[in-house]
């Protein structure tokens, strides 16, 4: 079994690695911290665009319901 320290920032960690794929996902874990940060905002920037667009679309949808009923009722 191997020890690894792995340094981040200020911050030491100590941690067991006991295979080549453990190694790897740690590696990658440690490299890629600020991209999976950036993939959750953006993410999370889609999630909010999308609650956008159905509220708009849930309000079209009521003004278009709204139109035909005033129209019915006149012819």
């Amino acid at each position: 079994m191997l020890g690894m320290q792995v340094r981040i920032g200020k911050l030491a960690r100590v941690r067991e690695v006991r295979s080549v794929g453990g190694a790897l996902r740690l590696a990658e874990s440690v490299l890629l911290a600020g991209g999976r940060q950036q993939a959750r905002l953006n993410a999370w920037t889609a999630v909010c665009e999308n609650r956008r667009n159905a509220a708009d679309r849930e309000s079209g949808a009521a003004l278009l319901s709204d139109s035909t009923e005033e129209r019915r009722r006149g012819a």
